[in-house]
């Protein structure tokens, strides 16, 4: 079963959130509050956030943008991730993915069917790494966000999460870039 191992040192990651939305400014966005509490609550750091609107070219530049930047470990964008015409935010992120994290809906799925039933079938979050940084499209709700979060990104964020985390092969998520 999964643990913390508090022999390990906790190292912060540099998180930048991302919101999708055609209707809200920054004084609305309460999913995206929601994450940045989380995330300055669990330790890590908001390296940036920012909210575009639902256009795929849009919001695939920026991701592109922070995945280039090193100060900038992971990306969670909040939004644009349902079943409607202007939810483009999955095909953004996979416009920009070197490697999906297929893993990451899958869980997610499970953890949305527990509390919203077979409503979780119209979420399509999504994971991925690029360029050595891990990007996750959570669907637009507060309780969606709190769910990834809690039930997955707080831990598989953590260095000291066992028997194994993201945080523990950053080092090589982009090896293939340096092999001759």
């Amino acid at each position: 079963m999964a643990r913390i191992d508090e022999s390990k040192d906790f190292i912060p990651v540099r998180i930048a959130v991302l919101t999708v939305s055609d209707t809200r400014g920054l004084d609305q966005d309460k999913s995206g509050d929601t994450l940045v509490a989380r995330i300055q609550d669990g330790g890590h750091v908001l390296a940036d956030r920012m909210i575009l609107r639902d256009e795929r070219t849009e919001i695939a530049d920026q991701l592109r943008a922070w995945c280039a930047n090193p100060d900038i470990d992971v990306i969670i964008s909040t939004g644009g991730t349902g079943l409607t015409g202007r939810d483009v935010t999955v095909e953004a992120h996979r416009d920009v993915y070197e490697k999906e994290i297929e893993a990451f809906a899958t869980v997610f799925t499970m953890i949305s069917f527990q509390k919203i039933g077979t409503s979780a079938v119209q979420s399509r979050a999504t994971g991925g790494v690029a360029q050595g940084t891990y990007l996750f499209a959570l669907p637009g709700s507060t309780g969606a966000c709190k769910d990834a979060w809690d039930d997955i990104l707080q831990y598989q964020l953590d260095y000291r999460h066992q028997p194994c985390n993201f945080v523990e092969i950053f080092p090589r998520l982009d090896e293939h870039l340096r092999r001759k």
